[in-house]
């Protein structure tokens, strides 16, 4: 069994380490409309086309508007709109954003969370610079002065620019107290309207983060089949992708937070994914990161979610927005023992460390019954191994292939059945273990509340220890030779026993580098196992089976 279990340890290893590597979410086929040239990469200027060429769709969907006469700003200016919740640095430059920091979060340096990587956008463009997908205006719009128009309670933000051929306007309506933003783009040249996107390119979320450039994707919810699609950066290595439908939402986001567009319920909408090499801030190295394009109309109207993955927030604004956070394979269990540990910490012990702990200990304490099953049936198993070493002896060398191996194992059967011992029975406590533990690994990888989350001295329980030497993993090493030692052992083969005796190594290195509440989880399993694995030692006690002599032994066989 011990040599089931380092092997199932080994597995679970490996799907957590590989897994990213090798499993790839099906991706939906990229719709390219009727008249609509395929994407190409941004890197490649469109030579310009003339107005007739203009999209088919743009031209039957709304009639030639009148151009206003030249509207512009006359020097570079910013505008800011500070709430309880964010702070947004705006330039007429282009009509983009500079900062977008959220007040109630820090990023891992400690400073105010700016969700901007700045370098990056400097390079690809500040966020909600104009995208064309079929062809450009005469006039490059990110680099003209807009006129500005602020509201008085300095929450909302009109930008304007025209020079009698060209006409761009970009809208931002914020509201107090909410991470709702209302946004609005509208592009015409010569009296027809020029389909759009608006972008977030260069870096989003923490990006003081290491390696944060992998954590950033593209998604979108596809209100008609139910099912959310996650795109990393890759999908556009050759050039955007562009995905249209009928979207709940459609976005960017990184581990904990999200920009996403809420389309008008019904409505088309288009999202396009972008893959950047740009400078991260941590390093100044250069990595690819993706990027989102919101809209693909010549008028757009949507409203944008630019806050944190929280899911009750998400709920409140939109039952359908909680998908979001994705619990991924274990979501039937994941989302349950966040219920869980939210209500813990809520009701009762107002700490997620210690929410931890004492849900571990509930979940343990549930499963008790059939650990304790399984602790007979390893104590048997365990009485057995004298007479198992003789059947071994009795056959020693027969190779694998020989029918005598049959004889053996048949032998080894037989004596479980006479003594009515499961010899799989061992295994469940380790099999009922695997699933919560990839159900806590989930849930400490993408709810927020354990971000930043503190326990005693450990500073984040979504992250490894921010220790020269960790102390948890230590710890969990430790209580887990402890374990080892207490259990009945269910092998005679000292090679295995020797084995077995590295498991405990294994497990520190491979929890090293694992978040501190994932090995808090485990390190408290470890604590409560040897708990009741002391009180299964006083209550249970499994007589040895009689063993026959020798003379018996003789007597039988003279008989025979």
């Amino acid at each position: 069994m011990e040599l089931r279990m380092l092997v199932a340890f080994l597995l679970m290893g490996g799907v957590l380490f590989l897994t990213p590597y090798f499993y790839k979410p099906s991706q939906p086929p990229v719709e390219e409309k009727a008249g609509e040239a395929k994407p190409a990469a941004v890197e490649t200027p469109a030579a310009p086309a003339p107005a007739p060429q203009q999209s088919q769709k743009a031209e039957k969907s709304t009639p030639p508007a009148a151009v206003p006469e030249a509207i512009s700003g006359t020097q570079e200016e910013s505008f800011i709109t500070d709430t309880d919740l964010h702070r947004v640095v705006f330039s007429n430059h282009g009509a983009v954003v500079h900062s977008w920091i959220l007040k109630k979060y820090t990023d891992n340096s400690g400073k105010l969370l700016d969700l901007i990587n700045a370098t990056g956008a400097d390079k690809a463009g500040r966020p909600f610079s104009f995208e064309f997908p079929d062809r450009k205006p005469s006039v490059d719009p990110n680099k003209v002065l807009f006129a500005a128009q602020v509201s008085e309670d300095r929450l909302s933000v009109d930008y304007t620019f025209s020079d009698g051929t060209n006409y761009f306007r970009k809208s931002f309506r914020f509201q107090s107290g909410r991470y709702l933003v209302e946004v609005s783009s509208e592009v015409v040249e010569n009296g027809v309207p020029l389909r759009h996107f608006l972008c977030w390119r260069g870096g989003f979320g923490d990006n003081t983060l290491e390696d944060h450039s992998s954590r950033i994707r593209t998604l979108y919810y596809d209100a008609q089949e139910a099912t959310l699609e996650v795109n990393e950066g890759k999908i556009a290595n050759d050039g955007p992708v562009t995905h249209r439908g009928t979207f709940s939402f459609a976005g960017l986001e990184d581990t904990y937070f999200a920009a996403v567009a809420l389309p008008e319920s019904g409505s088309a909408f288009e999202l396009r994914t972008f893959n950047d090499t740009v400078p991260a801030i941590l390093t100044g190295k250069e990595s690819a990161h993706a990027g989102a394009g919101f809209g693909g109309e010549g008028s757009n109207k949507f409203q944008l979610f630019v806050g944190p993955k929280d899911v009750d927030l998400l709920r409140r604004l939109d039952p359908k927005l909680e998908n979001v956070v994705d619990f991924g394979w274990f979501g039937f269990l994941a989302k349950p023992l966040f219920l869980s540990l939210n209500y813990v910490n809520d009701r009762w012990v107002h700490n997620y460390g210690w929410s931890i702990v004492l849900v571990t200990v509930i979940i343990n304490f549930l499963l008790l019954p059939l650990k304790f099953t399984s602790l007979r049936s390893m104590k048997r198993m365990s009485v057995l191994q004298p007479q198992i070493a003789a059947i071994n002896a009795k056959y020693k060398g027969v190779g694998l292939r020989d029918p005598r191996r049959n004889q053996q194992n048949q032998e080894v059967m037989d004596l479980y059945k006479k003594h009515g011992v499961n010899p799989l029975g061992g295994c469940v406590p380790m099999l009922l273990q695997i699933p919560f533990f990839f159900a806590f690994f989930k849930v400490l990888s993408v709810a927020i509340e354990m971000r930043s989350a503190k326990w005693l001295w450990v500073q984040d329980l979504s992250q490894p220890e921010h220790l020269a030497i960790r102390v948890l993993p230590i710890a969990m090493i430790v209580s887990q030779f402890i374990m080892q030692k207490m259990t009945p052992t269910t092998t005679a083969d000292p090679m295995q026993q020797r084995i077995m005796l590295l498991m405990p190594l294994f497990l520190g290195f491979m929890f090293y580098g694992f978040s501190s509440g994932l090995v808090l989880y485990w390190l408290t399993g470890n604590v409560v196992g040897i708990a009741q694995q002391l009180i299964f030692n006083r209550i249970f006690h499994v007589p040895a089976p009689a063993v026959e002599s020798k003379k018996t032994a003789k007597k039988k066989v003279a008989r025979n």
